[in-house]
């Protein structure tokens, strides 16, 4: 009896380690890095404003390569930052009688809370809210001696995501974030022509790695 008993206790024991190892390995939390890198899609609005003159704007959506480098300060808080190659952009100006184009970079930081951090929950949800600062080159617009210039926009940011962990370092990530951006418009020749209200989710999908 008792020698039946000691290997059903040892293993039992080897048991609960090994699952505490994994607990201890799956759980994230304080002192970790981390990067997310995915598609990454940014939809302004339906309604991007109307310039003077009347002119109706309308702002297309476009997909790119994403990716954001965090660290955990805390179990429960973290700081992550967002970049992506540049996302280019059509707009239609006046119901399509005008064609024009820009390119931007929208790096933006944002202060995470993670509800089940520090704990060895699967699923790690979390939010943020942030800061954003996007630039704006390359514009261009179909008329002829006529230049666009879109000014650089700063706007605060929230964001939601979850985290599906893998194992002890990856995971797989689904991230959005609402981002207020919103830029003046001048033509050459003509002057500041009003604001386009941009104002896009962004959603990304994709893979997470903790050093």
């Amino acid at each position: 009896m008792r020698n039946t008993a000691l290997p059903t206790l040892l293993a039992a024991g080897l048991a609960a380690a090994a699952i505490t190892t994994s607990a201890q390995a799956l759980a994230y939390g304080e002192g970790d890095f981390f990067t997310r890198v995915g598609a990454a899609h940014v939809n302004p609005k339906s309604d991007n404003g109307t310039l003077d003159g009347g002119i109706d704007v309308d702002v297309d959506s476009d997909t790119t390569l994403g990716f954001t480098l965090g660290y955990r300060f805390h179990d429960k808080l973290g700081v992550e930052l967002l970049a992506a190659l540049p996302f280019e952009h059509d707009i239609s100006l006046a119901d399509g009688a005008i064609d024009a184009s820009t390119k931007h970079l929208p790096p933006t930081l944002t202060l995470q809370y993670y509800p089940l951090g520090g704990t060895d929950s699967q699923f790690q949800p979390y939010a943020g809210v942030g800061l954003n600062y996007t630039t704006f080159f390359s514009e261009e617009v179909d008329i002829d001696g006529v230049d666009l210039d879109l000014d650089d926009s700063w706007g605060l940011a929230g964001q939601l995501g979850l985290d599906v962990l893998l194992d002890d370092n990856w995971a797989l990530n689904a991230a959005a974030w609402y981002i207020d951006i919103d830029t003046d418009a001048s033509l050459s020749g003509i002057g500041e022509m009003g604001t386009v209200n941009i104002d896009p989710w962004a959603f990304m999908a994709g893979i997470s790695y903790r050093f």
